[in-house]
C-alpha cells in the first residue's frame, strides 16, 4: 500500500509505529519520551484502532518502576504491551527488564536514549541508559533518524513476537526524538500483514489464566538455577535471523534495504567507521563529501546491537578495510573501553579481521553536537588509539584536532535559524512551520531546536532545513541563508548575523528606526552586515503583539514575516496555512486567541520593513559580545563566573577546554552566581511611584525572581546614593528613609508585583513601563545590595512577617524561573527566614531545574558567606536523600556534642564551661543555637586543649542546621511517595516543601495523583476522571506531622505564619503550597498568579490550614481552617484555565459530568476540613 508522506519527529514516529501493536500501555512521563506517551493517549482518547480493531489501554503508573512492573503484569496476562521511557526511568526498570526477558515475554520498551546524572543531571541524548541495559537479555535495536523509527519500530515489535524476547528500541533523544523530518508513514494494514498471528495467538494461549493454570517466577537453588538459565540460548541464538527476516519483509514492501549492520560508502574503503545512532547520517553525509574527493572510507550502522552478531558484522565490512574506528556515546569510567568498541573487538576475533587495528573514539555525550569537521577528523587519525571528538582535551589529551569548518548538506539545501526567547512561542511557530512546509510543497523539511537552561526566558535557538533532497545533517545550522533575531537584547549577547552566507537575509524583531539601529547595533555586526551584501529587515513584533493583545507571544507575527521574506510559499497560501495551524494549534484556548493569532499573522505580513545598509557600516568597529565580567565579590564565584559561566551564556560553552572543568569534577559550582547574569529579558520593568507606596512590601514578597528590595537608609547611606535615588520617611522607624529598589536587568517583566501592589487611592506604587527607558535603576539596586543588614529593622517588623521577612536578604535571587512563576516565592521566602543555615535536598523537577541548570546559581549568601546548601539526587528518592543528609548531621552532632560534654566536665575555665553549657542547652533550637555556637567557639578558640581544638577544627557541624527537601507534586504524590511517607513517619526534625501545580511542570504537564477531577493534562487528554489524592490528610493520619496547606496569594499571612511553625516543630513538617504554573493556560495571565491563587481559594478549589500537633500537648486547638468558606464561582473558576476550559471545549458533556464531581469533591473536602475542627478542637 502507498505511504503517506507526514511532518513528524522522531516520538510521533516510534508512537505512531508502536500503537499499531499494543493492547496496553503503561506510561510515566520522562524528557525526552514523554511526548511517545502522550501521543500514545491522544490516539487512544480520539479513537484510533490498533491492528486489533481496539483503542490502546492507556495507564499512567507512579513511576517508571512501577511502569515495568504493571508492563510485566500485562505481558504475562496475555496482553501486548509497550512502555516509553528514557535515562534513569529505564534504570528504574532494569530489575523488570531481567524478569520479563526470563520469562520469554514480548514486550516492547520504546526508548529515546538519554544522558544519566552523574557529577550533574543531564536530560540530553547519549547512549548511557541503553548500555546500561545490554546485560539483562533484551534485545536491543538502533535507529538512526526520525524515517528509520518509523520503518523499525515495527521490526522491534513483529520479531519481540515472533522471537518471544522483549526489545529495547531505541533512538538518540533529542537528536532523533525531538528533530522533525518530512516521512514516509506505515499503513496499518501493511503493518498487520506482516504480523505472525500464529505466534500472537500463541502469546496469548501460553499466558497465566485459571483455565489453564500454571506457576511462574519461583526460586530455584544451586543445583538447577545455572541450567535453567542456559536453556534460553537457542531464543537467542535464533533471534538475529527473525530480525533479518523481517527487515527483509519491510524492505520488499517499502523499497529499503535494511540489515542487522548496514554498509555505506566506498566498497574498496580502507577506513570504516562502526557507529550506531543519528550519527550515522553525519557521518554519511560526510562519505558523500570525502568519496566524491576520491577518499576511501565507509560507516557500519549497527542495528541490532542485542544479540550481537558477530557474523553479520563481519560480513558488513569490507574486505578492503585497513583502519576501523569504534565510536561509542557514553562514557565508562575504568573499563578498558566503551561497550561497542569492546564488542567489535571481540567479534574481529580470530577473523580475517583480526589484525586490523580497532580505535576508539567518544563522542556527543549529553547531545554535544557532532559535526562533518569531526568526522573527517576521525577518518584522518592514525596515531590516538583511544580519542573524542567534539570536545578541546587539554588534559589526558584524548581529542582530536580538527579542520576547517566543512559544508557538506546537499546543494540547494536552505537553512534558517531562528533566535528566541523561551515562551515568546517561537519554537511552536516553527514547528508549525516545518510542518507547513513538509506538508504542502514537495520538498523536503528537517527541524530541531537548542535550548539554554533557563524554564523560560531563556535563549531558544530554531535549526530549520529544506530542500529538494533528503536530508542528513544531524548536526546544528552553523552557516545559514536566513537568520532571524526575535530578541532584541540578544544582538551584542550572540553571534548570530556572523552565522549568515553571503547574501542572506537578517530579521530583526526590534522597536528601533534608523537611528535606533545606529544606536543599538554593535559595530561588528554592522560590519559583517554591510561586507557580506546581508539583507536587513526590521519587524516591531513586541508593539503588534501589545496592540492585537498577545503580550510578549510574538511568534505568529515573526513566523508571518518568515514566510514573506523566505518566498518558499506564495504569499497568499502561505497567510491561509498558518491560520490553519494557529487554529489547531490554540483553538483549545478559545476562539479569542485564535483570532489574535489570525490578526498577528496579518500584520506580521505587512508590518516587515527592509533597511537600506548605509555604506558607512562597513568600517565599524568590533566593539565584542557583552559577556558579564564579574569584579569584586567572593573569588570562587568571580572565577566560575569569568571562566565558565560568561561564555556558556554567550552560547561560546563548546569552545571551553576539559581543563576548565577541573576545579568542578564533582559537579560543585559555586552559590550566587545568577547575579552575574544580567540577562535584561523584560520588555517592560515595575518602576516606582513612591507618593504612592504604603510600605507594605508585597511586591517584594511575591516577585518570583527576588528583583524587588525594600531597603531601609540612613541619612549617610541616603547621601552616598547614586545621584536621583529617591527615598521617602521609613513609616514606624523615624530614623531610616525607605525606597524599593528594582534590578531592571534580572526582572523578567511578569508584572506580578504590580498585580499585588495596593497604592494609594487606586494608584499603583509600582508601574510597568519600558525597560530601555528605566533600565538605569539599576544602579540604585546595585548600591542597595550592598548596603549593611538593618537587624532592628527586622526586630521592629518581626522576620515572621510578610512586612518584616522581606527586610531580610533573599538567599534565592535571578533563577531561571518562568515569568510569574508561582514556585519560586515560596522558596525565597524561606530562604530569608532560615536560609543562613538550611540544606536543601531538591527532587528532579522544575525546582531544580530553576533551582540549579548550569551555569547559573541562584541560591546565594549573606555577608558572611552563609547560604543554602543545595543539592540533587534524583528525582524518585529525594526524600530519602533529605533524610540521608539529616543522619549524618545528627550523627557528626552527636559526636561534637560528647566531646562537649567532655569539656564540660574537665574545664575548670568558667567561661569556656558556660559557653558549652549555653551550647548543648540550645542543641535542638535551630533559632538560638546558632549564636550559642559562636560564642562557644570563641570560648574554644586557642585553649591547649586537644578536645577544644577537635571541635574547633569541627565548627562547621556544631550549629543546628534547618533541614528541607523541595519538590513538586509528581514527586511528592507519585514517584516518591514512598520515600515521603518514610521520612515524615520517622518523627525526625525535617521540613518537607510541596511545590503544588497539580501536574508534572517540568516534563510537559503531565497528570499527576495531584491533578483534580476534570482537569486536561498530558496523559489525560480526555480529563482526568480520579480525584486528587489527599496528602495533607495522609500526612496527618500519623498525629505527629506539623501540616499546612499554603496559597500565598489567597493569604500572605498564613503563607509565613506556616512556614515559621512548620521549622520551628520539632519534628516532621508537610508544607502543600498552591503554586500556578504556565501549564495550567490562566487565561488573566501568569502577572496574575497571585490572583488565581486567592481565586482559587475563594472558589473553595483550594483551602489553607494548619495542623500543629504541638499544640494538642498543650491543650490548645491542633487544627486551624485558615480560609474562609468558599463564596466564589466554583465552575468560573475552573472556566478561567486552559486546562479545564479545553475539556468544555471539545466535549462539553463529559466536561459538565467531571466539573460537577470536582465541585462535589471539593465541597466534601471542605465539609472534612470543618469536621477536623472539631475532631482536634480547632478554631475557624
Amino acid at each position: 500500500m502507498a505511504r503517506k508522506m507526514k511532518t513528524m519527529d522522531g516520538n510521533h514516529a516510534a508512537a505512531h509505529a508502536s500503537y499499531a501493536f499494543t493492547d496496553v500501555a503503561a506510561i510515566y512521563p520522562i524528557t525526552p519520551s514523554s511526548v511517545m506517551a502522550e501521543a500514545t493517549d491522544e490516539w487512544a482518547t480520539q479513537g484510533r484502532k490498533n491492528i486489533f480493531g481496539q483503542e490502546v489501554q492507556v495507564t499512567e503508573m507512579q513511576s517508571e518502576a512501577g511502569a515495568a512492573g504493571t508492563v510485566h503484569g500485562s505481558l504475562a496476562a496475555g496482553a501486548l504491551t509497550t512502555t516509553y521511557t528514557a535515562s534513569q526511568g529505564l534504570l528504574l526498570m532494569i530489575p523488570n527488564l531481567y524478569k520479563i526477558a526470563g520469562e520469554q515475554l514480548p514486550g516492547v520498551f520504546n526508548v529515546s536514549a538519554r544522558a544519566l546524572a552523574s557529577h550533574a543531571l543531564s536530560i540530553f541524548g547519549d547512549h548511557s541508559d541503553v548500555y546500561a541495559c545490554r546485560q539483562t537479555g533484551c534485545a536491543m535495536l538502533c535507529e538512526s533518524s526520525v524515517q528509520e523509527v518509523m520503518d523499525l519500530t515495527a521490526v522491534a515489535h513483529l520479531a519481540s513476537i515472533k522471537g518471544r524476547i522483549p526489545f529495547i528500541n531505541f533512538f538518540d533523544g533529542f537528536r532523533t526524538s525531538h528533530e522533525i523530518q518530512k516521512i514516509e508513514t506505515w499503513d496499518y494494514e501493511d503493518l498487520k500483514d506482516m504480523v505472525d498471528m500464529d505466534a500472537v495467538d500463541a502469546f496469548r494461549k501460553h499466558a497465566l489464566n485459571p483455565n489453564h493454570p500454571c506457576h511462574r517466577g519461583s526460586a530455584q537453588n544451586p543445583d538447577i538455577f545455572f541450567q535453567a538459565r542456559e536453556a534460553c540460548n537457542e531464543s537467542y541464538d535464533a533471534l538475529p535471523a527473525i530480525v533479518q527476516d523481517y527487515m527483509d519483509k519491510v524492505n520488499e514492501k517499502i523499497g529499503t534495504d535494511y540489515k542487522l549492520f548496514n554498509y555505506y560508502g566506498a566498497a574498496d574503503a580502507t577506513h570504516v567507521i562502526i557507529a550506531m545512532g543519528s550519527v550515522c547520517d553525519t557521518i554519511e553525509e560526510t562519505i558523500d563529501y570525502l568519496t566524491a574527493a576520491g577518499e576511501k572510507v565507509g560507516v557500519v550502522k549497527v542495528r541490532l546491537y542485542r544479540p550481537f552478531s558477530a557474523e553479520a558484522l563481519i560480513n558488513a565490512i569490507p574486505e578492503t578495510v585497513k583502519q576501523i574506528s569504534v565510536l561509542d556515546r557514553t562514557k565508562e569510567p575504568g573499563a578498558l573501553g566503551e561497550p561497542l568498541y569492546l564488542d567489535v573487538v571481540a567479534a574481529l576475533k580470530e577473523t580475517k579481521f583480526d589484525a586490523i587495528p580497532v580505535y576508539s573514539g567518544r563522542y556527543g555525550l549529553g547531545s554535544k553536537d557532532t559535526t562533518p569537521t569531526q568526522i573527517v577528523a576521525v577518518y584522518k587519525n592514525a596515531e590516538k588509539k583511544k580519542f573524542t571528538i567534539g570536545i578541546v582535551d587539554d588534559v589526558t589529551n584524548l581529542s582530536l584536532e580538527l579542520g576547517t569548518p566543512l559544508v557538506t548538506t546537499p546543494q540547494g539545501t536552505i537553512n534558517c535559524k531562528f533566535w528566541g526567547l523561551g515562551a515568546d512561542g517561537t519554537v511552536g511557530a516553527n514547528k508549525n512551520s516545518i510542518k507547513i512546509i513538509g506538508d504542502n510543497t514537495d520538498m523536503y523539511a528537517q527541524a530541531y531546536f537548542d535550548y539554554d537552561s533557563k524554564k523560560s526566558g531563556g535563549v531558544t535557538m530554531s535549526h530549520l532545513r529544506f530542500g529538494k533532497s533528503p536530508i542528513k545533517s544531524t548536526y546544528l545550522i552553523r552557516q545559514a541563508n536566513f537568520v532571524a533575531c526575535h530578541n532584541p537584547s540578544y544582538v551584542n549577547k550572540y553571534n548570530m548575523v556572523q552565522e549568515l552566507v553571503d547574501g542572506g537575509k537578517f530579521l530583526l524583531n526590534c522597536p528601533w528606526d534608523m537611528e535606533g539601529l545606529e544606536k543599538h547595533l554593535p559595530g561588528q555586526v554592522k560590519s559583517f552586515i554591510a561586507n557580506h551584501g546581508i539583507k536587513l529587515y526590521v519587524i516591531d513584533g513586541i508593539k503588534i503583539g501589545k496592540e492585537i493583545g498577545l503580550g510578549g507571544r510574538i511568534n505568529t507575527v515573526l513566523q508571518s514575516a518568515f514566510f514573506k521574506l523566505a518566498n518558499i510559499i506564495p504569499e497568499e497560501q502561505a497567510i491561509d496555512l498558518m491560520k490553519a495551524a494557529a487554529k489547531a494549534t490554540y483553538g483549545r484556548k478559545g476562539d479569542k486567541i485564535v483570532q489574535m493569532n489570525y490578526d498577528a499573522i496579518d500584520a506580521g505580513a505587512k508590518q516587515v520593513v527592509e533597511i537600506t545598509v548605509p555604506d558607512s557600516w562597513k568600517d565599524s568597529a568590533d566593539e565584542g559580545l557583552a559577556m558579564s565580567h564579574a569584579e569584586g565579590g567572593r573569588k570562587d564565584v568571580v572565577d566560575f563566573v569569568n571562566n565558565i559561566q560568561s561564555k556558556v551564556n554567550a552560547q561560546e560553552g563548546n569552545s571551553l577546554p576539559v581543563s576548565a572543568f577541573k576545579e568542578y569534577v564533582d559537579g560543585s559550582t559555586p552559590s550566587g552566581s545568577s547575579a552575574y547574569e544580567k540577562r535584561g529579558i523584560a520588555v517592560d520593568i515595575p518602576v516606582w511611584k513612591p507618593e504612592n507606596c504604603i510600605q507594605c512590601n508585597r511586591c517584594a514578597y511575591v516577585c518570583p525572581h527576588a528583583v524587588i528590595r525594600p531597603v531601609p537608609m540612613t541619612d549617610e547611606e541616603v547621601a552616598a546614593a547614586p545621584e536621583g535615588m529617591t527615598t521617602i520617611p521609613m513609616t514606624g522607624m523615624p530614623n531610616y528613609k525607605f525606597a524599593i529598589t528594582v534590578s531592571a536587568y534580572d526582572c523578567t517583566g511578569c508584572g506580578s508585583c504590580a498585580n499585588v501592589c495596593p497604592g494609594k487611592k487606586g494608584e499603583k506604587a509600582l508601574v510597568l513601563e519600558n525597560m530601555e527607558a528605566n533600565a538605569d535603576c539599576q544602579k540604585y539596586f546595585d548600591y542597595a545590595v550592598e548596603l549593611p543588614a538593618k537587624a532592628d529593622v527586622v526586630e521592629k517588623f518581626k522576620e515572621n512577617t510578610v512586612k518584616g521577612s522581606q527586610f531580610k536578604q533573599p538567599l534565592l535571587e535571578f533563577s531561571g524561573a518562568c515569568a510569574g512563576c508561582g514556585e519560586t516565592p515560596y522558596a525565597k521566602l524561606i530562604t530569608q527566614l532560615f536560609g543562613d543555615r538550611m540544606y536543601i535536598a531538591n527532587a528532579t523537577g522544575c525546582s531544580s531545574i530553576w533551582g540549579n541548570s548550569s551555569p547559573s546559581t541562584p541560591y546565594t549568601v549573606n555577608a558572611k558567606g552563609q547560604g543554602p546548601a543545595w543539592c540533587n539526587s534524583l528525582f524518585e528518592d529525594n526524600a530519602e536523600f533529605g533524610y540521608g543528609m539529616l543522619l549524618a548531621q545528627k550523627a557528626l552532632r552527636n559526636g561534637l556534642k560528647a566531646k562537649v560534654e567532655e569539656i564540660v566536665a574537665n574545664t575548670e575555665d568558667s567561661d569556656v564551661k558556660a559557653a558549652c553549657q549555653d551550647w548543648i542547652d540550645t542543641f535542638n533550637s535551630g533559632a538560638t543555637n546558632g549564636s550559642a555556637t559562636d560564642r562557644m567557639v570563641a570560648a574554644l578558640e586557642g585553649k591547649d586543649c586537644d578536645t577544644c581544638k577537635e571541635v574547633v577544627n569541627n565548627k562547621d557541624f556544631l550549629a543546628k542546621k534547618s533541614q528541607w527537601i523541595f519538590g513538586g507534586d509528581g514527586w511528592a504524590y507519585d514517584i516518591g511517595f514512598g520515600g515521603v511517607d518514610h521520612v515524615l513517619a520517622s518523627g525526625q526534625d525535617i521540613n518537607i516543601m510541596v511545590f503544588d501545580t497539580e501536574v508534572y511542570s517540568n516534563t510537559g504537564g503531565q497528570s499527576s495523583k495531584s491533578t483534580p477531577t476534570g482537569a486536561v493534562a498530558q496523559f489525560a487528554a480526555g480529563g482526568k476522571e480520579a480525584k486528587k489524592k489527599d496528602l495533607a490528610s495522609i500526612a496527618m493520619s500519623y498525629g505527629y506531622v506539623y501540616v499546612a496547606q499554603i496559597a500565598m496569594g489567597a493569604d500572605y499571612n498564613q503563607t509565613v505564619k506556616a512556614i515559621a511553625e512548620a521549622e520551628a516543630y520539632p519534628g516532621p513538617s508537610l508544607i502543600i503550597a498552591y503554586a500556578p504554573c504556565i501549564n495550567h493556560g490562566i487565561k488573566i495571565g501568569m502577572s496574575k498568579a497571585q490572583t488565581e491563587e486567592d481565586n482559587a481559594v475563594k472558589a473553595g478549589y483550594w483551602h489553607c490550614f494548619r495542623f500543629n500537633p504541638t499544640l494538642s500537648s498543650e491543650g490548645k486547638a491542633a487544627f486551624s481552617l485558615d480560609s474562609k468558606a468558599p463564596t466564589g464561582d466554583y465552575q468560573a473558576f475552573l472556566d478561567g484555565e486552559v486546562r479545564y476550559n479545553s475539556l468544555k471545549r471539545s466535549n462539553p458533556e463529559k466536561a459538565a459530568v467531571l466539573f460537577a464531581k470536582s465541585e462535589e469533591y471539593a465541597k466534601e473536602r471542605y465539609a472534612y476540613l470543618q469536621k477536623l475542627i472539631t475532631l482536634y478542637g480547632g478554631e475557624q
